[in-house]
């Protein structure tokens, strides 16, 4: 890859405690969700020729990464999370061959693609879960099968081997009559979980990442990754089975007890990813790997990302994600500024010495940011907030990712019918909550999926104002898979592309920021303004440059903290601002006063 975007980093800069430092220390990656962002030949999905269109928008954009959900051959339970066939296209999305051209063409401009690995689970219809369903084949230990619980007939309601539920509703066991013993798993029950403790399932996988490393892609993002390794006890057993000596937790409100804290961050996993990183990565040059981390703190988190333990190079936390939930993810709390700035605070201050940090607040499984912690109720406070947490996220230290249309402030769906939705999880929740368990209204499980479902991210992405937003043809034959917001006659890219206003034109900025300010990529990281409930404040530090970043989250007017303001004691000129949400006269007025306007975020040069 060549640095079309992007300085190189001196190495007298420190990123994540590797020399000479990373290529990506100052990159962005840019997350594509295939079936949503274009679809090219009117089926209503978007396509990997779509992608490959879009290319130059991507390029001026500034972004140096591509993830792309999966496109591998699937059944589609679990939009592609759940795939049949590692080593092939799924037809929805094109051919081999347009993934090649894909590759090629995002090369040509300096942009490196990585695909999702899912490999904590597969799909039920794989040829390794299919040969597993016979005992006698040596694909039989490949997935976790397990016997009813002794004394009940296989198959009949109490006879799973323990009380585990799914994440997505319902029981986390299904029973196979073919092989006549239970299979796990922790999310649908077309996705049975792999048996990450046979080496030769790890062969498997290895072999084929190589296969697909080999045709030219610069990496994987790892589907929940840490899940690979489970906790059993000295015979094997899982928490709960017949005869374990680990006792399993308590049942919940939905029935079930939860598998999460045993198939977390198990006891094998820092010899799972090490093996991983030996047989696939060793040796080869100007990749990224990335895991998603499930039940990963910082401190673990700064285990795995440090270079000298040679597993992977950064993990996307979930606990600043989390903080609007309570309980059950369905079971929402209004945003708090010093619930976000606490739990991005530990991760900072975790990988201050080696590791390194994800930076992220939307992805297909996220809501939009800025109707979720925003104000997405008219233009105004919708493109305030929208870059107010672009700039938060963007000037922290570690490796930004931004998600499809977040840099246009797309919002979410705003879906008022349960009909609206396609997500699995959003289904499978409403029927467990609602209609089997009871343990939540209707009422307050639709206003759930409206705030926080994963489909509030997947609706199409918004190009211009016409009938579907660009995203297919406005004849198209048929409709998109999942409806366009009507809000895209409004927010769109056509309409932001040269508006030096606009979001799409402040995403830029950060970009080009990121790439050209060693202060801003790897510089140190210090908290201010920490008892603030309205103000998110930071420094970052290289040598004697010195920026500080300072940003009101709220709806509301903010008095300077104290020792922001004492910082700024000799006042602010206009060359200082290095960015603000409003513009720099604004900030610089605002400052003289002692206070931030709504949403209004400024990075100052100290």
């Amino acid at each position: 890859m060549t640095n079309f975007n992007r300085s190189t980093l001196p190495d007298t800069v420190r990123s994540n405690g590797a020399t000479p430092n990373p290529w990506w220390a100052n990159a962005v990656v840019y997350q594509i969700y295939p079936r949503s962002f274009q679809d090219s030949n009117g089926d209503g999905i978007g396509d990997l020729k779509g992608i490959t269109s879009r290319l130059d928008y991507l390029a001026d954009l500034g972004v140096d990464v591509l993830w792309l959900s999966p496109v591998y051959r699937s059944p589609q339970d679990d939009n592609g999370y759940d795939i049949s066939d590692y080593q092939d296209i799924d037809p929805l999305f094109g051919t081999m061959a347009d993934m090649d051209e894909l590759l090629a063409e995002a090369h040509k401009r300096g942009l490196k693609v990585i695909m999702d690995l899912v490999v904590n689970h597969t799909s039920d219809e794989h040829a390794w879960f299919q040969a597993s369903r016979d005992k006698n084949d040596p694909h039989a230990d490949w997935y976790w099968w397990r016997p009813a619980k002794p004394g009940h007939e296989p198959g009949t309601p109490g006879a799973e081997p323990n009380q585990w539920g799914s994440y997505f509703g319902g029981s986390a066991w299904e029973y196979d009559p073919k092989r006549g013993e239970y299979f796990f798993h922790q999310y649908s029950k077309k996705q049975p979980d792999l048996n990450w403790k046979n080496p030769e399932v790890r062969k498997a996988v290895y072999k084929m990442m190589n296969w697909w490393m080999d045709r030219g892609i610069d990496g994987f993002r790892m589907d929940v990754i840490t899940q690979i390794s489970k906790t059993v006890d000295k015979n094997g057993r899982l928490p709960g089975e017949d005869g374990s000596e680990i006792a399993d937790l308590p049942v919940g409100e939905e029935g079930y007890s939860s598998p999460f804290p045993f198939c977390s961050d198990g006891p094998r996993i820092d010899e799972f990813l090490a093996e991983m990183r030996r047989e696939v990565f060793e040796g080869r040059e100007g990749y990224i790997n990335v895991g998603e981390a499930p039940g990963i703190t910082p401190a673990r988190n700064e285990h795995v990302t440090d270079p000298a333990n040679k597993e992977l190079d950064m993990l996307f936390l979930f606990d600043h994600v989390g903080i609007d939930q309570e309980g059950s993810k369905w079971n929402t709390v209004p945003f708090e500024v010093k619930n976000l700035r606490d739990r991005m605070t530990e991760q900072q201050e975790a990988v201050r010495k080696a590791g390194w940090a994800s930076l992220f607040f939307c992805n297909h499984d996220q809501p939009r940011v800025v109707s979720r912690w925003g104000n997405d109720s008219d233009r105004d406070s919708r493109e305030l907030s929208a870059k107010a947490f672009g700039m938060v996220l963007h000037m922290h230290r570690g490796t930004p990712y931004i998600y499809e249309g977040e840099e246009l402030g797309m919002t979410n769906a705003h879906f008022t019918k349960l009909e609206q939705y396609r997500d699995l999880e959003a289904l499978n929740g409403y029927r467990q909550r609602v209609e089997e368990a009871k343990c939540q209204s209707s009422e307050s499980m639709m206003a759930a999926l409206a705030l926080i479902g994963r489909d509030n991210a997947r609706t199409p992405m918004q190009w211009d104002a016409s009938k579907y937003a660009g995203f297919t043809a406005p004849d198209a034959p048929v409709e998109p898979w999942i409806s366009v917001n009507p809000n895209h006659v409004e927010i769109n890219a056509a309409e932001e592309f040269d508006d030096p206003d606009s979001v799409y034109t402040f995403y830029k900025k950060l970009i080009a920021m990121r790439h050209n300010s060693a202060t801003i990529s790897t510089g140190e990281w210090h908290l201010l303004a920490a008892d603030s409930d309205q103000v998110y404040a930071f420094t970052r530090t290289n040598g004697d440059d010195t920026i500080l970043v300072v940003v009101n989250l709220t709806d509301r007017s903010a008095a300077l903290p104290s020792d922001v303001a004492e910082l700024l004691s000799d006042g602010v000129s206009d060359p200082q601002v290095l960015l603000s949400t409003y513009d720099a006269m604004h900030s610089v007025k605002s400052i003289a006063r002692g206070e931030l306007a709504r949403w209004e975020g400024v990075v100052i040069q100290l």
